[in-house]
């Protein structure tokens, strides 16, 4: 089992050295162009795992199992292994800049999938087709009113299970691909992590 406590320690001190603001799922330094995520926790690395100074981790932490990139470049992702504890993670980045939320969206499924086809274990998938671009307004709009009952600023982690709740019970007769995707980005929004215009439009 990862130990995403210590985890996120070490790779909280990278973030602290190489970017002022970073969070990507989802997302986001989009205003740098890179986003990165772990295991649906965004997060930045350190030092060098050889598949580009986005995805940088340290040989002394991690054995890296393999990589690759999408969108000539633009998604990237490595497979690796923690070598304290034999846990294996996978790393995402997504240089999103320029790209509008449901663009920056398909740009994650991409990397997501090409990451997945690839993982040393086997990960779950969200049922349904690609959502559509008004399937992921309302998620994200169905997520923000499930997060109108807590404080303004309570962090995202705090607020997941209530909003992939609301979100899953409201598509729970048209599933699509991408629910987790929105639930996430209206957390990091009203958690102040992300700009509201990281939103779809119409969930704004």
């Amino acid at each position: 089992m990862i130990d995403l406590d210590a985890l996120g320690r070490d790779l909280t001190a990278a973030h602290d050295r190489r970017l002022s603001r970073l969070r990507r799922r989802t997302r986001a330094a989009r205003a740098g162009g890179a986003t990165v995520l772990l295991a649906c926790t965004f997060a930045t690395v350190a030092v060098a795992s050889g598949i580009g100074p986005d995805l940088e981790l340290n040989p002394a932490d991690w054995s890296i199992l393999g990589g690759g990139s999408t969108d000539g470049g633009r998604g990237a992702y490595v497979h690796a292994r923690r070598t304290g504890d034999g846990s294996d993670s996978t790393f995402m980045v997504e240089h999103d800049a320029g790209l509008g939320p449901y663009e920056a969206f398909l740009l994650h499924e991409r990397t997501k999938a090409a990451a997945d086809a690839t993982s040393p274990v086997p990960v779950r998938t969200e049922a349904g087709a690609l959502c559509r671009p008004a399937q992921l307004t309302r998620a994200e709009t169905v997520a923000l009113q499930a997060l109108a009952r807590f404080a303004p600023g309570t962090p995202a982690d705090a607020t997941k299970a209530a909003t992939e709740a609301a979100v899953t019970t409201a598509f729970s007769d048209d599933p699509c691909r991408g629910l987790e995707y929105a639930a996430e980005q209206a957390r990091l929004v009203r958690a102040g992590v992300e700009p509201r215009e990281l939103l779809m439009p119409g969930a704004r």
